[in-house]
């Protein structure tokens, strides 16, 4: 990771995988599980569950790789502000992981006491219900508060003071994060649902900042800046010293 080029061309395209990954697990493989309060009971889907976990899984690592790829380049910029924003994708991922975790659990559950009657199906039922309401926190704080916080804000403002991208560009992370966030508090204290027109429209901005910016990387890499430069420059050093 000696080459801008190269860091800019993984970030991009790991900020597509966690759209490829994140999109069809919350909308097509989990909502058979998320929508059956009876599921655990049911004749069940477990595969298509488990297809979705393990597009989350590859979410956490992609995730996790955004933060990490970029580190090098943008403390350059604000090296508490490029930890912060790393810290904050680590424990949104880990936030993830937990709720894919209790989604895992509802499908060993459903398995283990198939044909569960009367009382053993009524608790069953109850169970089920707390981990997907455990689920539904975990996808309240790590998307909806974590990662408009480092996507949005903290890495909004690295690449905006950076330009390392068009400032128009990072200015929708720099509104969207803020807008998500104040979604996020909404859907806290009850203002909305949490899957809600509402809720869905706080979204494009960060939306549409995080694919934009996936997308861009990979077509054009960073924009020539002081930081870039620089960074190019002592690569240049480390590999004469080599």
């Amino acid at each position: 990771m000696n080459s801008t080029r190269t860091i800019a061309t993984v970030t991009g395209w790991l900020f597509v995988v966690t759209f490829i990954a994140s999109i069809p697990a919350a909308f097509y493989f989990y909502p058979p599980l998320l929508n059956d309060p009876n599921y655990i009971v049911g004749a069940g889907a477990d595969m298509r569950v488990k297809l979705g976990a393990l597009l989350e899984v590859i979410l956490v690592v992609a995730n996790i790789g955004t933060a990490v790829v970029l580190y090098p380049l943008v403390k350059r910029q604000n090296q508490i502000v490029a930890l912060g924003y790393v810290a904050a994708r680590v424990v949104e991922s880990t936030v993830i992981a937990v709720g894919i975790i209790s989604l895992l659990s509802v499908v060993t559950l459903r398995q283990d006491f198939a044909g569960a009657a009367g009382a053993d199906a009524a608790a069953l039922g109850a169970v089920g219900s707390a981990l997907v309401a455990f689920h539904d926190g975990t996808f309240l704080l790590g998307p909806g508060f974590l990662a408009p916080l480092g996507n949005g804000i903290l890495l909004g403002y690295l690449m905006y003071r950076s330009g390392l991208v068009p400032r128009g560009m990072a200015m929708l992370g720099l509104i969207g994060g803020p807008l998500l966030i104040a979604s996020f508090v909404a859907v806290l204290f009850g203002a909305y649902e949490q899957v809600s027109v509402w809720s869905a429209i706080t979204t494009i901005p960060e939306f549409l900042w995080e694919l934009s910016l996936g997308i861009f990387l990979i077509v054009k890499g960073f924009q020539p800046s002081p930081i870039a430069a620089g960074f190019a420059r002592d690569a240049g050093h480390d590999a004469v010293a080599v």
